[in-house]
């Protein structure tokens, strides 16, 4: 198992990556707002050599819109990982699986050279999902002992906690298996 982490707004630009392989960076959310800190985030993780993914939080509503700003504040490089966050959103509300589904793709047919991953907790891919549709991935957020997410469904990356900040694993033998699989 690889380990990452991911970070927004919330962490320091300059978090630590000893022991890391991988960087998931929020980048957006809805059609207004940018992390104030992604270029120094990523720039944390670029020097540090880590496999660099982007991901977005994703509202109900203009999936068109949404996708074009994300790709407008996400760097667009090839290897790096683009990832759609779908839970609850702050007015308690979330994008329905056809939106999901329709941001995932937009996404791949926008940034061919990128992997596309879709990130939800356990809740979502067990009882709001019906698709089952996670575009190149699933990164799966579960609070149990690292790697043993409790789903059934192959995934790429877990986050099994947020204390003191968010930590994943990366279902990958090596970190240079993880570089080849984000550049296809």
């Amino acid at each position: 198992m690889l380990h990452g982490i991911d970070v927004s707004a919330f962490q320091s630009s300059s978090y630590g990556t000893d022991g890391l392989s991988f960087a998931f960076i929020k980048a957006t959310e809805g059609r207004s707002y940018v992390n104030p800190r992604l270029t120094g985030q990523t720039k944390t993780a670029r020097d540090a050599g880590l496999v660099v993914g982007f991901y977005h939080f994703l509202w109900p509503g203009d999936l068109t819109a949404q996708a074009e700003y994300f790709l407008s504040h996400a760097p667009d490089r090839a290897g790096d990982i683009l990832a759609v966050d779908w839970e609850t959103t702050g007015d308690g509300t979330h994008a329905s699986n056809a939106e999901k589904d329709r941001f995932l793709r937009k996404l791949k047919e926008s940034r061919p050279h990128n992997r596309v991953v879709l990130y939800c907790n356990r809740h979502f891919w067990l009882d709001i999902d019906t698709t089952s549709y996670a575009g190149d991935g699933l990164w799966i957020a579960d609070y149990v002992t690292a790697g043993r997410p409790r789903v059934k469904a192959k995934w790429r990356f877990h986050q099994y906690t947020s204390e003191p900040h968010d930590k994943d694993v990366a279902n990958f033998a090596s970190k240079a298996a993880l570089r080849d699989w984000a550049t296809p």
